[in-house]
């Protein structure tokens, strides 16, 4: 009886703690309703298919995480790695050449997401723990910019661009919070503006904010004239467009909204339009919490293990230069894409990056 009664006591106090701790770490979000629009259909040019099965996988040697990838003059790779699906604690960036033979072009000891060469090859990076950097041919790093003009934080700097002039452009996740798997979900849950868009001039050394507050920024893409920068909008399914020139210089507006996907790292064609990205498909599940602040509160104060998982999904798209969705690939089975978080066109290939990949994607683009 004594054993019966002292088993019910330990699954009690178990269910006792296991909702404090839910009710701890609820109190700890303080989320904003919003009221998704309806996903679109998936007709046209959104009609599923599965043109990505074809990928191949350039192998990493044990590493993950290809956020972003970047491509020199010699046609060799160069992409941030971290040590696994969930440990992010430790970086790289490599550099694999065309025969695929991976090695360690710089040890970063921090996962680099974003990455652009330079008119002088050196390699522009956004660096989780220095910020805005800069790589030379030899692998010494110089922090370019670790804050904004106001003292605000690059917490998680996150891709960047090259315009023809030299000034750099590059997005900040979070000023408020520094990257983990936990602030990223809270990032998602929370639907508040953060972060923004920045230009680098590196000649004065100047930081500048162009879009102040965004929700959760991302990908980045200058336009072939110089006259507008892409920024991801990723919490909110969109694209925004920054204009540089013209009547609305200074201005932003939405190039493209209502994705059917978490769109991430956006790159411009030689012909002057782009690719896009999406880390996986949208969540109804998440849609219709959205509007519910408290129901979001409760879900993210569920272990990690109990909320909701990131499904396998292959999309990327192609984009004209004023918005128009002219092609979608998919891989809607996740087997061979489960992510694309970025898309780098290179000599008839697209690669495809990865958040938690142990490979880059490599696919042969049609004639």
């Amino acid at each position: 009886m004594k054993i019966v009664s002292m088993a019910k006591y330990a699954i009690l106090l178990c269910l006792v703690i296991f909702i404090a701790s839910i009710a701890f770490k609820s109190c700890s979000i303080s989320p904003e309703a919003w009221s998704p629009p309806s996903p679109p259909k998936l007709e046209g040019a959104l009609l599923e298919n599965e043109l990505l099965s074809t990928t191949k996988h350039i192998n990493l040697d044990g590493w993950y995480g290809p956020e972003d990838i970047a491509v020199d003059k010699q046609g060799n790779l160069y992409c941030g790695v971290h040590i696994s699906e969930t440990d992010f604690s430790d970086g790289l960036i490599l550099k694999i050449d065309p025969s695929g033979k991976v090695s360690v072009f710089c040890n970063t000891e921090s996962w680099v997401a974003g990455l652009h060469f330079d008119s002088n090859q050196n390699l522009i990076a956004c660096d989780l723990e220095r910020g805005l950097i800069s790589v030379d041919k030899k692998g010494k790093i110089t922090t370019l910019a670790s804050e904004d003009e106001h003292g605000n934080k690059f917490l998680i700097p996150n891709d960047v661009d090259i315009a023809s002039d030299g000034i750099i452009y590059f997005t900040n996740t979070s000023s408020k919070l520094p990257f983990s798997r936990t602030h990223i979900w809270k990032l998602l849950m929370e639907a508040k503006p953060d972060g923004g868009l920045y230009s680098y001039n590196p000649k004065t050394k100047q930081v500048k904010t162009l879009i102040e507050g965004t929700y959760f920024g991302n990908g980045v893409a200058v336009s072939q004239n110089d006259d507008f920068v892409l920024m991801v909008d990723l919490a909110k399914y969109r694209v925004l467009r920054y204009w540089l020139k013209g009547n609305y210089k200074g201005t932003t507006d939405v190039f493209l909204d209502n994705l059917p996907g978490f769109p991430n790292g956006v790159s411009r064609r030689s012909d002057g339009s782009f690719w896009l990205g999406f880390s996986t498909k949208r969540d109804l599940s998440l849609d219709e919490i959205h509007p519910k602040p408290l129901v979001k509160k409760l879900v993210y104060g569920l272990p990690l293990f109990l909320q909701p998982k990131v499904a396998p999904y292959g999309m990327i798209m192609h984009l004209s230069t004023d918005g128009k969705i002219l092609k979608t690939y998919y891989d809607t089975t996740g087997k061979i894409v489960s992510e694309a978080s970025s898309v780098e066109e290179h000599d008839g290939y697209l690669y495809l990056g990865g958040d938690v990949s142990n490979h880059i994607g490599k696919y042969k683009l049609e004639d």
